[in-house]
């Protein structure tokens, strides 16, 4: 049977529950009387979607309000444990997972260190991030005793361009980390054991990082922003539509300076190849800086804001490193000018464990030089902050991913199908990275 607009009524009722399901994620418990309003529906819809949904477990009953001069109504909430999420972090120095139930709240998580020294592309071999992510989902579920059957999805933020071709699913092009057109969604099916109904969302980290910042973090409440992932690199992703997934910009690769330094994607002179933390310690070097030896960049940079901004009164501050600082956030407000400039956001919030380190005190300066170098309206009108999720944000962002599409489909989702045997190919791998 077809609606008047051409929508089947089996559409009508997957968008019916699309929006109750969405208004009870974000603003339940509440109850049916309440959900009325809130979605545009009316009360015999709210009454036989909700009816549905509790019968399928994925509502429940969350106690009672009074009313006025009634009974007291009945409160309504997604079901936490009606679903699960993984959410992956392919970062710069570790590759994170965590489990989350529907409320997101962390059910479990594994951290694998990447090298902290030789060649890129070594600490990105393809196999081994692979084999990370079989070992890792595979802890993840069995730490928190979910069987995989449970799971909406996994959600993947990655470093790089993604794009999608109907014979391998996410491609990643990663040119900073040596990935050229990596078929990581194949490689993750054909690797990862789990059954083949489970999809992957794999999507630009920054994105994912943009997307978790809106729906929970600093971006709440916006109308628009770009959400910048500052850590070895620099990324971005404009929003411009609260509740939309934004779009990964490769704002690193912005040129600030003609036939400028070497940049890890091989060209010249761009922002990150002087604001990024990996080029910000290797500056501080050539200046005659001292970073600590064999550590990695994350407690590099710190005793590079150690000896910057002593903690203690009396202390001189490193000149040199205090210099580069600087420099740096000369950099970095001259790329958030363009970024205001070319689209004009409500907010520029800055996330990723570089970002987070730096803090208040460096971002501060990097406003002013922002404020400075671009447009005096936008410039205005613009607000400059921190992100509020921690590092684990790229990995929220992930999880929402598989959500998202949940939600979408009305709460629903394919019967999980059983895992195929392991290959012999893929025994090998499991091998190689086995103590």
């Amino acid at each position: 049977m077809h609606a008047r607009s051409g929508r089947t009524v089996r559409d009508l009722r997957r968008e019916n529950r699309t929006v109750v399901l969405r208004r009870l994620y974000f603003d339940g418990p509440m109850s049916r009387l309440a959900l009325g309003p809130a979605t545009g529906l009316s009360s015999g819809s709210v009454s036989n979607v909700v009816a549905e949904l509790v019968a399928e477990g994925l509502v429940e009953e969350a106690g009672s309000v009074d009313s006025a001069g009634g009974r007291p109504r009945t409160l309504v909430r997604i079901t936490p444990g009606s679903g699960f999420m993984i959410g992956v972090d392919i970062g710069e120095t570790r590759i994170r997972i965590e489990l989350f139930d529907l409320a997101l709240t962390e059910l479990a998580r594994t951290e694998r260190p990447l090298a902290s020294s030789g060649p890129r592309t070594a600490r990105y071999d393809v196999d081994l991030v692979v084999a990370h992510l079989r070992e890792g989902v595979a802890e993840v579920l069995r730490t928190a005793e979910v069987p995989a059957e449970r799971l909406l999805g996994v959600g993947v933020g990655v470093p790089g361009i993604v794009a999608r071709t109907p014979e391998d699913g996410a491609v990643v092009h990663g040119q900073t980390v040596g990935w050229n057109a990596v078929p990581l969604e194949r490689l993750l099916r054909e690797h990862v054991e789990l059954p083949a109904s489970v999809p992957y969302w794999i999507d630009n980290g920054a994105k994912t990082l943009g997307q978790a910042e809106m729906w929970f973090g600093a971006g709440r409440g916006a109308r628009s922003a770009v959400v910048v992932l500052f850590g070895s690199g620099v990324g971005a992703c404009v929003v411009t539509d609260p509740m939309g997934p934004g779009r990964a910009l490769e704002w690193g690769h912005l040129t600030v300076r003609v036939r400028g330094r070497r940049c890890r994607c091989g060209s010249q002179g761009c922002l990150e190849a002087y604001a990024g933390a990996e080029a910000l310690l290797e500056r501080w070097r050539e200046a005659g800086g001292r970073p600590p030896e064999g550590t990695d960049e994350e407690t590099a940079l710190t005793a590079m804001l150690t000896a910057a901004y002593p903690a203690e009164a009396g202390t001189a501050p490193d000149a040199t490193a205090l210099t580069v600082l600087e420099e740096t956030a000369e950099y970095l407000g001259a790329g958030f000018a363009d970024l205001i400039n070319l689209f004009q956001p409500e907010r520029i919030l800055v996330g990723g464990w570089a970002g987070l380190q730096l803090g208040t005190r460096f971002l501060e300066t990097v406003t002013g030089y922002a404020r400075e170098y671009a447009l005096r309206y936008p410039a205005s009108r613009t607000g400059i902050g921190l992100g509020t999720l921690g590092p684990e944000a790229v990995t929220v962002g992930a999880a929402l991913l598989p959500l998202v599409d949940f939600f979408a489909q009305g709460g629903r989702r394919p019967e999980a199908e059983p895992t195929p045997p392991s290959p012999a190919w893929q025994t090998a791998l499991r091998d190689r990275v086995s103590p």
